[in-house]
């Protein structure tokens, strides 16, 4: 299994990308779950993080709060938002390993926003298309130098693997 060299920069910046692909879908989230402020504050922890003003040990209970508050809600819509959230509080924890899963993780705040917008939208999928678009236009080089260590994700056959594969191969360019 190869290694992965990721700085304590490059994950700030990971995590700084991850914030703002998450937070795009928040507003879905908390129009259903208003007085539940874990994803949001997943998301801010994430920022203060890649600002240099927290450390990483706290993220790891903002993201499992979030993605908590994604089993509550009840929506679909409204579950990838917050699972957005949770997974871009946990992108720094991206192991030195290059695994597909390690992939997942660090494209998870990206999928999940995509498919959040893709689901309130009534499943359309040129809402979660959009949002790719703007997570590869938006992603720093850092993001784009982690994803060219991992291994590539192949075509699936969900609307999320479709996502995932769409966000992988163009971040590798």
């Amino acid at each position: 299994m190869d290694k992965v060299t990721i700085s304590e920069e490059d994950r700030r910046r990971l995590g700084a990308w991850a914030a703002d692909c998450a937070e795009r879908a928040l507003p879905l989230f908390e129009a259903k779950a208003p007085s539940d402020t874990r994803p949001r504050e997943a998301v801010e922890g994430i920022r203060s993080y890649a600002r240099e003003e927290m450390r990483k040990g706290p993220l790891r209970s903002l993201a499992l709060a979030a993605l908590a508050a994604a089993r509550e809600v009840g929506d679909p819509a409204a579950t990838a938002a917050a699972r957005a959230a949770g997974y871009s509080a946990a992108a720094p924890y991206i192991h030195p390993l290059a695994t597909p899963h390690q992939a997942k993780h660090a494209l998870g705040p990206a999928m999940y926003a995509a498919r959040a917008g893709e689901l309130a939208a009534g499943d359309d999928a040129g809402v979660g298309d959009e949002e790719i678009r703007w997570a590869i236009e938006h992603a720093p080089e850092a993001v784009r130098a982690i994803m060219r260590q991992m291994p590539p994700h192949s075509p699936g056959r969900t609307r999320f693997d479709v996502l995932r594969h769409q966000l992988d191969s163009a971040l590798r360019r």
